[in-house]
């Protein structure tokens, strides 16, 4: 077996994987069709399953914790996220920001 079959995942995890996300996808959409919750905590379901999934599809699919090094690849995760985080609520800020001088 080569380097490059060793790194990716076998036929269960990706079933796993994809059963994960299908029902992180219905739960969602289920609550929001039969207006099953107030609009805050719709909101934060909504957010939480989107998380989840986001994990599923990190460990799942992109194999993160694969590999010769994991916790580079962890640890390049973070600081993407940190970027993300600072570039988002940095423009929220700014946005909220402007629409008070006026």
């Amino acid at each position: 077996m080569s380097n490059h079959e060793s790194n990716h995942g076998s036929v269960k995890a990706y079933v796993t994987g994809f059963v994960f996300s299908i029902i992180l996808t219905i739960i969602p959409l289920v609550l929001v069709l039969n207006h099953m919750m107030a609009k805050t905590a719709l909101m934060v379901s909504i957010l939480i399953a989107a998380v989840l999934q986001f994990v599923i599809q990190l460990f799942f699919f992109m194999h993160i914790r694969d590999g010769e090094e994991p916790r580079y690849n962890v640890a390049a995760l973070i600081l993407g996220i940190v970027f993300v985080v600072t570039i988002v609520s940095g423009s929220i800020w700014i946005m909220s920001f402007n629409s008070q001088v006026q």
